[in-house]
């Protein structure tokens, strides 16, 4: 089964998107279509989606429904969350705190700008959190094409597709995934539901974690990458926590080579968030 959540839906979902208007402002199904969100992509140009589940209550709110549910699109980097799980389950990644030396390449970012982060021995969890690739493309080696494909089947991850090689798939549009399936994904993550042992899931959990203070705790994973027209394509999956009660959300955006994508992400995931009333400690 897929992992996402509207999936189970798809009668509930056809009947929503095609009389969506019916349901703009208050509705008495689970999904509430928000337009308003709309202008934080009008205003910076770009297209895309977003989604917002309240574990709690089991409503959804999202923005442009057919680009959430139809339309996939190159994971990138959010792909380190499952390259991470296979890893640790597999022993490639005995824990976070491993090290892959640096290999001496000095990479650039498509920006021409030198990745800084990158350019050093680093640590699963460094890696993680500064998304560097090389450190994760060498782990991608070590587990191998066969064991990957396993698991992304296990998973029914996306298209489930490894076209090229084992250390680039997620980057080169060969493997895709809906913004949906990257939110069931990381629901299952945070309840332990994935075919992986605690441990794994833990870890991965823990890495994950960005941000943490007396009112919330906000775990997200990013990811930047290229579709084949060129237009770039930008990704924050994950969740917020207010007073112990867990809210799943998937940002997706699209826009030329120029659109700033890297302080764009956040900038407009924390101010969606904020629009709807996180970061108080109030939800």
């Amino acid at each position: 089964m897929k992992t996402g959540l509207l999936n189970q839906r798809t009668v509930l979902i056809f009947l929503i998107f095609n009389f969506s208007f019916l349901i703009i402002s208050c509705s008495p199904n689970n999904v509430k279509i928000d337009n308003s969100i709309g202008k934080y992509f009008e205003n910076n140009k770009v297209t895309g989606t977003f989604g917002l589940y309240d574990n709690g209550t089991g409503q959804f709110i999202i923005y442009n429904l057919s680009r959430f549910k139809d339309s996939a699109y190159l994971p990138a980097s959010t792909f380190k969350i499952v390259n991470s799980l296979i890893g640790i389950e597999t022993g490639r990644i005995v824990n976070e705190k491993m090290v892959i030396k640096w290999d001496g390449v000095v990479r650039k970012f498509p920006n021409g700008d030198t990745a800084v982060a990158w350019n050093k021995d680093l640590t699963m969890e460094e890696a993680f959190k500064a998304s560097a690739v090389p450190y994760f493309q060498e782990v991608a080696r070590r587990i191998g094409k066969d064991t990957m494909q396993h698991w992304l089947d296990s998973l029914k991850y996306g298209t489930q597709k490894i076209k090229t090689a084992v250390d680039g798939f997620w980057l080169d549009n060969s493997l895709k995934v809906t913004p949906d399936e990257e939110m069931g994904l990381v629901k299952k993550l945070y309840f332990n539901q994935l075919p992986f042992q605690k441990r794994s899931q833990d870890i991965v959990k823990k890495v994950m974690l960005q941000e943490s203070n007396s009112n919330y705790k906000l775990s997200y994973k990013t990811g930047l990458g290229f579709k084949e027209n060129g237009n770039e394509i930008g990704w924050i999956v994950g969740w917020i926590e207010e007073n112990r009660h867990p809210y799943f959300f998937v940002l997706n955006i699209e826009g030329d080579r120029n659109s700033k994508m890297i302080p764009m992400r956040l900038e407009m995931l924390k101010a969606i968030l904020k629009d709807q009333a996180f970061f108080d400690g109030k939800r």
